[in-house]
């Protein structure tokens, strides 16, 4: 399953029995751009600001007074049932006077963030992987040509008496079909360095 990430902030409001939510979502490369991003976008005057991150296997919760469990765990499930990954969601709650109840809140809290990811716009992660080479000066034009065609980051090339050792970065899927297309263009000359 491809995941996705936002390509920029999105917000979406809803009301429940007169409490209303704002949910805000924001793409988060670190788990500590998400906290900055909580910081500066939670409402002080509110009565909660509830909230949920995921980037990759790091992700973490809060229910900001809220009973336990009602609140952020539906908003972290919201972000993993809608396929985001490096995504932070905040839902504040003003409260409206009548009690929503356990199920209420996992509903109002889970429903707001999943809605607003789903309005998101949004691109796919791509897993990117490197992928370090040796290859004598003739061939290291084949191998700059190879890094164009398979949009290829050149992350360090550097040279020595042998020739040129290359550390790129290529999306995972195109290594293979990378590295054959190497090996036929330089007849196997290419040493791939693991």
């Amino acid at each position: 399953m491809t995941l996705d990430t936002l390509t920029a902030p999105a917000s979406h409001a809803l009301e429940a029995r007169h409490s209303r939510f704002l949910a805000r979502a924001a793409p988060a490369a670190s788990p500590e751009a998400a906290l900055a991003w909580l910081s500066a976008n939670a409402d002080r005057d509110a009565t909660h600001n509830c909230w949920a991150y995921r980037i990759g296997a790091q992700y973490h919760s809060s229910d900001d007074g809220e009973p336990a469990g009602t609140a952020g765990r539906p908003i972290l499930a919201a972000i993993d049932g809608q396929g985001c990954d490096q995504v932070v969601v905040v839902v504040t709650r003003w409260y409206g006077g009548i009690n929503l109840g356990a199920g209420g809140l996992v509903r109002a809290y889970g429903g707001a963030a999943a809605e607003c990811l789903r309005r998101a716009q949004r691109r796919p992660l791509i897993a990117m992987a490197d992928v370090r080479l040796a290859c004598g000066f003739a061939d290291s034009a084949e191998v700059h040509a190879a890094v164009a065609a398979f949009d290829a980051g050149k992350r360090a090339e550097d040279f020595d008496t042998e020739g040129v050792r290359f550390l790129l970065s290529l999306p995972v899927d195109r290594i293979d079909a990378f590295k054959a297309r190497l090996r036929d263009a330089t007849r196997n000359r290419v040493r791939f360095i693991d």
